[in-house]
């Protein structure tokens, strides 16, 4: 009697350690573009199993110039996306069910790019413009508004510094976490006018899912949000782990280029600046989107009708506090 107690108990015991760990849950995020530092947080909270410690097996997918991130997210291909503040309230304009849930970036790196003796944007009336086809719904509307710039000073802009670097009337498009870089190796040490500085709003490298998954599995966009903006935190201190994974998934990204790219998050504090600073990683406000909502509706980029607030949640801002 006594051998077979002590095979019930060895049974039981084994049934213990045998049985399955529970399941992860899994997620799938795509970016906007080809892995770079303005996506680290992600990866190093893939590789430092951050995601995981959270309880999900998180998949994240590169963007491109031909991904249509939004369009894949309504084909649920993916179960959230990084977006833009502008896009998305487009998107609820249409009455597409889309919903913001974080703010990486607490400012838009969009940038205007000039030469050494240019002392202030204002003096950028005077030069040429370098300006991509995107701006037309984006922030061209703002800085002809904010500082008198005109469509005739205007031409096209080929996404390479070469005209800069020989036309010193020239000033361009850019971000503040790239393109001066590529300048700065061409010769010229650049002057960067950061939009966001001068009052663009937007926030970017937004998270967006569906209404549905913030209904359904709202615990699952929770714990991503936090994994998220713990992945960010770690990037910033160390981003060795995070910057290992994204030249495996983009080989052609170099160490210089990410270095730039991380020195120059942390210079204009993208992440960890604005109410970030008090509110956590990935915060967001009522008062920052009316703001982004106010100037498209002056730039007649939205209608005044659109309910702007149904753009994102504050959700999870309001659960989660990773600050930097």
């Amino acid at each position: 009697m006594k051998n077979k107690r002590s095979l019930v108990l060895l049974s039981f015991l084994f049934s213990l350690f045998a049985a399955p760990a529970h399941a992860l849950d899994k997620v799938v995020f795509l970016t906007n573009w080809y892995a770079e530092a303005e996506h680290g947080g992600f990866y190093q909270a893939l590789a430092e199993g951050i995601y995981r410690r959270h309880g999900l097996d998180v998949t994240v997918k590169m963007g491109g110039p031909q991904v249509n991130v939004m369009q894949l997210l309504l084909a649920e291909q993916a179960d959230m996306v990084m977006g833009y503040d502008i896009q998305t309230l487009q998107a609820i304009e249409q009455n597409l069910p889309v919903v913001t849930v974080g703010a990486v970036f607490q400012s838009d790196p969009v940038a205007l790019i000039a030469h050494p003796d240019v002392e202030r944007i204002e003096d950028l009336k005077t030069r040429t413009l370098l300006i991509g086809q995107a701006s037309e719904t984006t922030y061209w509307p703002w800085l002809k508004a904010k500082f008198g710039f005109t469509d005739q000073q205007k031409r096209p802009y080929a996404f390479s510094v070469q005209q800069f670097l020989v036309d010193k009337n020239v000033a361009q498009q850019g971000y503040a976490t790239s393109e001066p870089y590529s300048i700065e190796k061409g010769g010229v040490k650049p002057k960067v006018f950061l939009l966001a500085q001068y009052g663009y709003p937007p926030y970017a490298e937004t998270i967006i899912a569906l209404d549905k998954t913030v209904r359904t599995r709202a615990d699952v966009v929770h714990r991503f949000y936090q994994a998220t903006a713990e992945g960010w935190k770690s990037y910033l201190k160390n981003p060795a782990p995070g910057n290992a994974l994204i030249r495996k998934a983009n080989p052609q990204m170099s160490d210089d280029v990410l270095a730039y790219g991380v020195a120059s998050i942390k210079k204009f504090a993208l992440v960890d600046g604005g109410d970030a600073r008090t509110l956590g990683i990935l915060a967001m406000t009522d008062a920052r989107w009316k703001q982004t909502y106010d100037f498209m509706v002056g730039a007649g980029m939205l209608n005044k009708d659109t309910d702007w607030k149904k753009a994102y949640t504050l959700q999870f801002v309001r659960q989660v506090k990773v600050l930097p």
